[in-house]
């Protein structure tokens, strides 16, 4: 059992996280323990994120040379998977086809025109908001940050209906337990307290990534009838965009 943890902890962070893992694991007996894990990765994210953020004040860097590190960040450290999901899924969603096509055009990997201004749009409030960041602010957000944003996508890919091609469906599906649920909501409960607790009115990044994530999943789920990766993606993305302009605004 324990290698079986093991095993799913080790499968989540190299899929997940794009820095290298020294293990090489994969076991479809452990796939529907995998997501669990997924705070741990937001974790793993967020800590290097603040580290980061502390090293460019350290080296006293301009700020929007900061600012261009601190928005890169996310997106390199992942391999630009969620931001791909944000780029397909507003291609589908934007294109207002009919469902089969709007699935066809989520699964196509050229990339369409409403993907590109869309990314250019989310890239460019990124990096204006982390050039824009307050002195005196507390840079412990950028470590909630991700928690926050992997634990609702978690538990929303835990309970929501997949789409019939998502890798959460088949076997995953079948190892989903109503403990798994009750644990990404204890996190999530866990994340606000302790955000409001060490951030004081900066705490307000874990409603606003919560909100911004529910936002775009409502708008991805009901366009495309199903919840996948892709679909998570999206709202994370915006979820997160969400958390960065209360961190760098309040």
């Amino acid at each position: 059992m324990v290698k079986k943890w093991f095993r799913a902890c080790v499968m989540c962070f190299s899929m997940f996280c794009a820095i290298p893992s020294p293990f090489r694991v994969w076991d479809d007996e452990a796939r529907p323990l995998m997501t669990l894990f997924l705070p741990a990765v937001g974790a793993w994210i967020g800590i290097l994120w603040t580290g980061l953020a502390y090293l460019t004040k350290l080296l006293c860097l301009p700020a929007l040379i900061a600012g261009a590190i601190l928005c890169a960040y996310p997106f390199l450290v992942t391999g630009g998977m969620h931001f791909d999901g944000f780029l397909d899924v507003t291609d589908a969603v934007k294109s207002w086809r009919d469902l089969d096509e709007r699935r066809r055009i989520l699964k196509d990997p050229n990339v369409g025109s409403f993907a590109v201004l869309a990314g250019i749009l989310l890239v460019t409030a990124q990096f204006a908001l982390f050039s824009s960041v307050k002195e005196d602010a507390n840079l412990f957000a950028l470590t909630l940050i991700p928690v926050v944003s992997r634990t609702i996508a978690g538990l929303c890919v835990t309970v929501l209906r997949p789409l019939g091609t998502s890798e959460y469906a088949g076997t995953y599906r079948q190892g989903v337990r109503r403990a798994h649920v009750v644990w990404f909501a204890v996190i999530l409960v866990a994340a606000a307290a302790l955000g409001f607790l060490l951030l004081g009115k900066a705490g307000f990044v874990t409603p606003a990534v919560l909100c911004g994530y529910l936002w775009m999943l409502r708008r991805g789920f009901k366009s495309l009838d199903g919840m996948s990766g892709d679909i998570s993606g999206y709202a994370l993305t915006f979820g997160e965009l969400c958390g960065i302009a209360v961190f760098a605004l309040i």
